[in-house]
């Protein structure tokens, strides 16, 4: 199957049909396949930043999708839909991540293996999606839910990157790393010095969100970015990949 990169629609069932960026692997494994990836974006949505991550994902031979979860209203109206799915753990965000794995994984070129990578807001959908059908998961700058330890019960691989200058996600590395070990999962966290919020991210909070943003410290920070791809590579390719 050959496709090139660009807007996809996916069926959720129940739901109806979600929008969403895929971008094909740049290269297939031996045996003409690949794996997968679902990028879950952060706050602001489906940005050039987040196709671009999906890219990033394809480059190193991920079949990528990054679904549009505020597609389905205004931006307000969704965003509060997504806190409170987030909060009850359930809801029509977890149906469409569901639905995009299947995506990729009925493509003829996958080894249907998938895993999630996050971002901020999609951050704590990493966490609460690793149980749920993922074979690997890549958690950048996620907010712990309240009942970790159950939402870490049967969990997959998990690569974790957190900023250590990060005012709102203070001591979340050290938490969740805790947990990992107690829930007896294969885990990376990684705390970087000098790093805040969504360092791996080009986007950038509109201006009447900066100043509710102050002690997150956000910016992309070039050293800390590469060493969690790094991070993040080693992990996929060893949950993911024969």
């Amino acid at each position: 199957m050959t496709q090139d990169a660009g807007h996809v629609t996916v069926e959720v069932p129940g739901t109806g049909t979600l929008p969403a960026y895929f971008a094909p692997a740049a290269f297939l494994d031996a045996d003409g396949r690949a794996p997968g990836v679902v990028v879950v974006h952060e706050i602001f949505g489906l940005t050039d930043d987040i196709r671009a991550i999906a890219d990033q994902f394809a480059s190193r031979g991920y079949h990528s999708i990054a679904p549009d979860l505020l597609a389905y209203g205004s931006k307000t109206r969704c965003l509060v839909s997504l806190a409170r799915s987030l909060q009850k753990e359930q809801g029509r965000p977890f149906a469409e991540l569901a639905a995009a794995r299947s995506w990729l994984s009925a493509r003829d070129d996958s080894n249907g293996r998938t895993g999630i990578a996050g971002f901020c807001l999609g951050g704590a959908f990493a966490i609460l999606m690793a149980s749920r059908g993922f074979d690997a998961s890549a958690v950048q700058y996620g907010r712990l839910p309240k009942n970790l330890d159950a939402a870490l019960r049967g969990s997959c691989p998990m690569v974790a990157s957190y900023g250590a200058i990060d005012g709102t996600l203070r001591g979340a590395a050290t938490q969740l790393e805790a947990a990992l070990s107690a829930a007896d999962v294969e885990h990376d966290v990684q705390e970087y010095e000098g790093a805040g919020h969504s360092f791996m991210n080009h986007s950038s909070a509109p201006a009447w969100m900066k100043p509710l943003t102050g002690s997150m410290h956000a910016g992309y920070v070039d050293t800390a970015a590469s060493d969690a791809w790094s991070r993040i590579d080693r992990m996929f390719s060893s949950a993911l990949r024969d």
